[in-house]
């Protein structure tokens, strides 16, 4: 096996949940993960090793996405539907899923940098120590910054019930 098909085998599914937790979209998460192992294999003997390879993956994610919003100003995601189920709990599944809408609509409006690195924290499961990283900052500040995340989402939690 190749190093990158390690280091694909090894991270598609934590890039995937990322850029997945950014878009919103099963597609677009797809297609930007797709693209940013493009653009790592492109680009892999310039990787200097300065962070965690999990680190720089993100890092191209996110540019990647960024990107893609820029391109994309006026397309309008179209809306998600429900997945059948087996009737297991319904009840629980649909107050699961209208709290987890409502954070993601929270998170959605909060201003950067907080949205990123609670994204980065909660969905990308970085360490602090790696979002400092990303953002060429101290791990203290990633954790302050994530701690001020929460507490605005708890507050509008609060706010909106």
């Amino acid at each position: 096996m190749t190093e990158l098909e390690e280091i694909y085998n090894r991270y598609f599914k934590d890039v995937y949940l990322f850029v997945y937790s950014l878009s919103k979209n099963q597609y677009i998460a797809e297609d930007i993960t797709s693209e940013t192992f493009l653009k790592a294999m492109n680009s892999l003997d310039s990787f200097k090793g300065d962070s965690d390879i999990k680190v720089w993956l993100f890092q191209i994610a996110k540019n990647s996405y960024y990107s893609y919003l820029r391109k994309n100003k006026r397309i309008v995601p179209t809306e998600k539907f429900p997945k059948e189920t087996d009737g297991i709990n319904i009840e629980k599944e649909i107050v699961d899923r209208e709290q987890s809408m409502r954070i993601h609509k929270i998170l959605h409006h909060l201003p950067d940098p907080y949205k990123e690195v609670f994204s980065l924290r909660m969905f990308g499961e970085l360490s602090y120590k790696e979002i400092g990283e990303i953002f060429g900052k101290t791990d203290n500040w990633a954790a302050v910054t994530f701690y001020r995340a929460k507490k605005k989402i708890n507050e509008k939690m609060r706010d909106s019930r």
